[in-house]
């Protein structure tokens, strides 16, 4: 099987931010190793070095990624590697790599990744992503995105929560998916795998270290996660680490949205919270997760994955939670919260009670179990088969 992977970067100055490269360079390895044969076009290379590369061109911005395809150079893409399966990770691109496909006289399956959502459901009602309405284009986006649904033939989610979203959207946008909807969740980092039963659990004279790993963007909910913060450090059992997983963005995204750069301010100013970078190295990323007691969960509304969750359960931390939508799911229902003061208790619990710790440390490792790269890429081309 012959597999164009068509990946948009949106952090190509800083790879390591960038879940949808991440995603892609686990993977491909793995499908390659199951028998497939993968060319990666994107404005960076993924996987290793037996997978072609196609350079593309930067987008520049989360709109230009979404509704400035180069349908002239799909063509051509399409043309020179005469893919068995195109696999759109942007799938707002989709009609346009159907046409290119046409254009092409290829017969090659269209499958769309959801790798990310631009609505989330409160009970029954669809909200816009507010990161994707910038001067109203939240419902457009949202149309590209059923656009992208209906012009695939197969559409690949992360997560039951994701699945049963993505159905909702495509029943109140008229569009049937019958039975073209897989479940195929992002593999774990390898390299992010440690076990607690053979490791012990850190632990400090100053407090035991929480540690929050995800993108400060406000949407993301960071601001909620500044005022808990202030709560977890006066507690004095906790001190906390957070990531600084960007660091100088590019003036294009900043104008779009200058919301990390503001939240990393307000958390560095805190006592007893640390702001660091892995500087884009994964070994100082992982020891900077291995120096941890225990992880913070984001409070992102309509979260349907999060790799950095998966990164410390990986490592055998425990991660507490808000009770919003896949981490409700995934996470272990004792480690989950609804108000500060539960999130202080939880932390707390894990910074001094041993056994608590070691029995959810085992748990959280055990759940990451199932993304090994290996069993995540068979569940892949079976979804494309």
């Amino acid at each position: 099987m012959r597999v164009l992977y068509l990946l948009n970067i949106s952090n190509p100055d800083r790879l390591s931010a960038d879940s949808g490269w991440i995603f892609a360079d686990l993977l491909a390895p793995a499908l390659i190793d199951a028998g497939a044969e993968v060319t990666v076009a994107a404005p960076a290379a993924a996987g290793d070095g037996r997978c072609g590369y196609r350079q593309t061109k930067v987008p520049g911005t989360k709109y230009r990624a979404r509704f400035s395809t180069d349908i002239d150079e799909l063509v051509a893409l399409i043309r020179a590697e005469r893919p068995d399966v195109v696999v759109a990770n942007q799938i707002e691109e989709a009609p346009a790599i159907r046409t290119a496909l046409l254009e092409a006289a290829s017969d090659a399956l269209l499958a769309g990744y959801c790798h990310y959502l631009p609505f989330s459901f409160t009970e029954d009602r669809l909200l816009l992503d507010s990161s994707l309405d910038d001067m109203g284009l939240g419902r457009p986006v949202l149309l590209a995105f059923a656009a992208g649904l209906a012009a695939c033939d197969r559409v690949m989610v992360h997560s039951p929560t994701a699945a049963s979203w993505v159905s909702a959207a495509a029943a109140q946008m008229t569009v049937k998916l019958d039975d073209r909807l897989r479940i195929v969740p992002a593999p774990r980092d390898e390299r992010l795998v440690r076990d607690p039963a053979v490791t012990p659990p850190v632990s400090g004279s100053e407090g035991a270290i929480g540690i929050y790993n995800h993108r400060l963007y406000a949407h993301y909910g960071t601001g909620r996660f500044v005022d808990l913060a202030r709560d977890l450090v006066a507690s004095g059992a906790v001190r906390l680490r957070v990531m600084d997983l960007f660091g100088q963005r590019r003036a294009e995204r900043t104008s779009l949205d200058g919301s990390p750069e503001r939240m990393r301010d307000q958390l560095a100013a805190l006592p007893h919270v640390q702001v660091v970078s892995d500087r884009g190295d994964r070994v100082r990323y992982r020891n900077l997760l291995a120096g941890a007691r225990f992880g913070i969960a984001p409070f992102r509304p309509g979260c349907p994955w999060s790799m950095s969750v998966i990164d410390c359960q990986g490592m055998g931390l425990p991660v507490i939670s808000p009770r919003l939508g896949w981490l409700a799911e995934h996470i272990d229902p004792e480690l989950c919260f609804g108000t500060s003061d539960e999130a202080v208790a939880l932390a707390e619990r894990l910074a001094t009670d041993d056994e608590f710790h070691a029995v959810h440390a085992k748990r959280a490792h055990a759940s990451t179990t199932e993304f090994a790269p290996d069993r995540i890429a068979a569940r892949y081309l079976e979804a494309v088969s």
